[in-house]
């Protein structure tokens, strides 16, 4: 099993065709013609976003981090070396929900902004976040990840 995609509602799939190109390195990798209307697939090397067009009527945007109510994603999240030269690259493109924050507290150089793309949705755009060291014991043997996935062991 792999992570396959995003599916996301737009005003306007050409502005969120482009804010995921420009900003975040998408690429068109199919396009669905459904006659009345599209899907737009992006693709970024095993990430793919799908692009949708919305029905009315359209939510209100999210603020902050994202929605909190169950059953909403709360935002997407990018990498990159540095916060501040994305921002920087984006300028008046970028609008900005919340911080950015540092969260030294937590991991040393770990900085998060968040912001909106075309449709509302949030974006996260951190640095310096690491998983956690994770010693080799704790991490499930081959027959206990077959006997949680339904799998014979024998």
């Amino acid at each position: 099993m792999r992570w396959s995609h995003v599916g996301l509602n737009c005003r306007d799939q050409k502005a969120t065709e482009e804010f995921y190109t420009r900003w975040f390195g998408f690429d068109r990798a199919r396009v669905v013609d459904l006659g009345d209307s599209e899907i737009v697939f992006l693709r970024r090397g095993e990430a793919y976003l799908e692009l949708f067009p919305a029905a009315p009527p359209v939510a209100a945007a999210a603020l902050n981090d994202g929605p909190a109510a169950p059953g909403q994603m709360r935002h997407l999240a990018f990498q990159t070396e540095d916060v501040d030269a994305f921002l920087a690259g984006m300028g008046e493109a970028a609008e900005i929900t919340l911080g950015p924050l540092g969260f030294d507290d937590f991991i040393c150089g770990w900085r998060s902004v968040w912001l909106r793309d075309p449709d509302g949705v949030i974006v996260e755009i951190s640095q310096g976040f690491q998983d956690d060291a994770v010693p080799d014991q704790a991490v499930p043997d081959q027959a206990v990840r077959e006997r949680t996935d339904g799998r014979s062991t024998s």
